[in-house]
C-alpha cells in the first residue's frame, strides 16, 4: 500500500482522530519544506514569506481581522524539525490517554480549543500588555504547542497518577510532567519566544478547565462538534431516498416499546456514573476499576 493510500485509509476511519491530527501536521510541515526549498532556489523567498503570513497568527489586529482563519491554521503549522517532533510525540503519548478514557471527540475538542485559547491569549497579551507590545510591534506565531499542552494538562488532570517510564529516569507520574512543562512556559513568557510560551499557558489553562467542567457534566467541546457537523453535512452528498414496502409479521420479536433498549444492548451509563468512575481513576488508578465500571467507561467513550 502506498503512502497516499495509507493516508486515505487513515481518514476513512471514524475512530482515528489522534492519527489524523498527526498526519495533518506532518503533511503541512512536509509541503512547507518542499515549497520553501523550491522557492529559495528559484529566488522566490518573498513568496514563501507571503504564504507563511497567511498561515501564521499575526499579533497586529488589523492583519488578524483580514485573516481570521489564522487562529486555526497556526496550530497546524511548523517549520523546525525538533519543534514538530517534540509536539507530535507529546500529542501521541498523552493523546492516547485522553482517547482511551474519554473518546475521540473529547481529544479533538481539547486539541482545537487548546489552540484557540492559546491564540486568543497571545493576541490579548500582545495588544494590551505594554511589555509585549513594546518588544515587537508585529509578531507572528506558528506551532501546535498550545493545543498539545492542552492535551497534556487535560490528561494529567484526568489521571494525575498515571505514570510514564522515561529513559534514564524511570516511572514518573504525568502530573509532574505537565507541571514541568507549564512552569517552563511560564518562565519563557519573558524570553525570546514570549508569544509562543504565552500561547502554551492559554492551552494549559484550557486543558485543566475542560476536564474540570467535564467532571461536572459540562462538555466545553460541544460547539466544536456542532460546527464540524454543520460543515460535514454541508459538503457531504445527501443519499438518494428509496421507498420500499415491507410486509410486517404479527409475530415479529424485534420491536421495542417506549425508551426500552433492545434485547442484548446495555443501557448507556449516566453522567453521574461516569463522573464517579473518573473520580475513582484519579484517586486509585485505572486498575482499581471493576469489570462493570470499565465496561461503562468504554460505553461512554463509544457514545461520545
Amino acid at each position: 500500500m502506498s503512502i497516499l493510500e495509507d493516508i486515505k485509509y487513515s481518514f476513512r476511519q471514524s475512530s482515528n482522530t489522534l492519527k489524523q491530527l498527526i498526519i495533518i501536521n506532518v503533511i503541512v510541515f512536509v509541503v512547507l519544506i518542499v515549497m520553501r526549498t523550491i522557492l529559495v532556489l528559484t529566488g522566490g523567498s518573498e513568496i514563501y514569506g507571503l504564504i507563511m503570513s497567511y498561515l501564521a497568527l499575526n499579533s497586529y489586529p488589523l492583519t488578524f481581522i483580514t485573516r481570521p482563519w489564522t487562529l486555526i491554521t497556526y496550530f497546524f503549522t511548523h517549520e523546525g524539525f525538533l519543534h514538530i517532533i517534540f509536539n507530535m510525540l507529546n500529542l501521541y503519548w498523552f493523546g492516547q490517554i485522553v482517547r482511551e478514557y474519554l473518546g475521540e471527540k473529547k481529544l479533538l475538542s481539547l486539541y482545537v480549543l487548546g489552540g484557540l485559547a492559546g491564540g486568543i491569549l497571545y493576541l490579548l497579551c500582545y495588544n494590551f500588555i505594554p511589555y509585549f507590545a513594546d518588544r515587537a510591534a508585529v509578531s507572528m506565531m506558528i506551532g501546535a504547542s498550545a493545543s498539545v499542552l492542552a492535551v497534556v494538562v487535560g490528561a494529567a488532570t484526568l489521571l494525575p497518577n498515571f505514570a510514564f517510564n522515561l529513559i534514564l529516569i524511570g516511572p514518573i507520574r504525568i502530573k509532574y510532567i505537565a507541571a514541568f512543562l507549564v512552569l517552563l512556559s511560564i518562565s519563557g513568557a519573558v524570553g525570546d519566544n514570549a508569544g509562543g510560551n504565552i500561547a502554551h499557558i492559554g492551552g494549559a489553562v484550557l486543558g485543566w478547565a475542560f476536564i474540570k467542567q467535564l467532571q461536572r457534566g459540562n462538555d466545553m467541546g460541544r460547539p466544536v462538534h456542532a460546527i464540524l457537523g454543520f460543515f460535514s453535512r454541508l459538503f457531504s452528498r445527501s443519499p438518494k431516498m428509496k421507498v420500499t414496502h415491507r410486509r410486517t409479521s404479527a409475530t415479529s420479536s424485534t420491536s421495542t416499546n417506549g425508551n426500552r433498549a433492545p434485547f442484548g444492548q446495555p443501557g448507556k451509563p449516566s453522567q453521574n456514573e461516569i463522573d464517579r468512575i473518573l473520580d475513582k481513576i484519579s484517586s486509585s488508578g485505572y486498575e482499581s476499576l471493576s469489570k462493570d465500571e470499565k465496561q461503562k467507561l468504554f460505553q461512554a467513550s463509544q457514545k461520545d
